[in-house]
């Protein structure tokens, strides 16, 4: 099973309204949940999702549970040139290919399209996250080492 896979999964899913499901394929296990505290993966291991956090903005204070909830606001652009990159998974954010290797990118530095960014770990397969503009890392919007949920924004990219 790859990512692609999963993602239709996740799309037939948010299509057909569907709240729960469960495949098994060559002895690989998914559970999907929507609305889900946890993810349950290989091994039993239970991985928290992130607390609300908090969005500031011109029409007041929303919390990004609810953003994230269904409601179709998106995360406040100034720019229109500025495109932001999601996290396709839930899983691990990861800047570099090992600790000791320099980042994938920093702020301020020109990428590709086709440009690997970072690292999603995901039920333990190392998956590269890829630029799908050419433009300059503006932003990196989480850290090294920390969990990421789906659809969760990652980079700002200034095409």
């Amino acid at each position: 099973m790859n990512i692609k896979e999963i993602k239709e999964m996740i799309s037939l899913m948010k299509e057909n309204d569907i709240t729960e499901f469960e495949m098994e394929k060559d002895g690989f296990k998914v559970k999907l949940k929507k609305g889900a505290d946890f993810m349950i993966a290989p091994d039993s291991v239970m991985v928290k999702s992130q607390p609300v956090q908090v969005v500031s903005g011109p029409g007041g204070t929303k919390a990004a549970k609810d953003i994230a909830s269904g409601a179709k606001d998106e995360v406040a652009v100034e720019d229109q040139n500025i495109e932001i990159v999601k996290s396709p998974m839930v899983g691990t954010f990861y800047k570099a290919a090992s600790p000791d290797a320099e980042p994938f990118v920093q702020v301020g530095q020109a990428v590709q399209e086709g440009d690997t960014l970072c690292i999603i770990e995901a039920m333990k397969l190392m998956n590269e996250i890829k630029a799908e503009v050419k433009g300059k890392i503006v932003e990196v919007l989480v850290d090294n080492g920390q969990a990421v949920e789906f659809d969760q924004p990652l980079f700002k990219i200034k095409k």
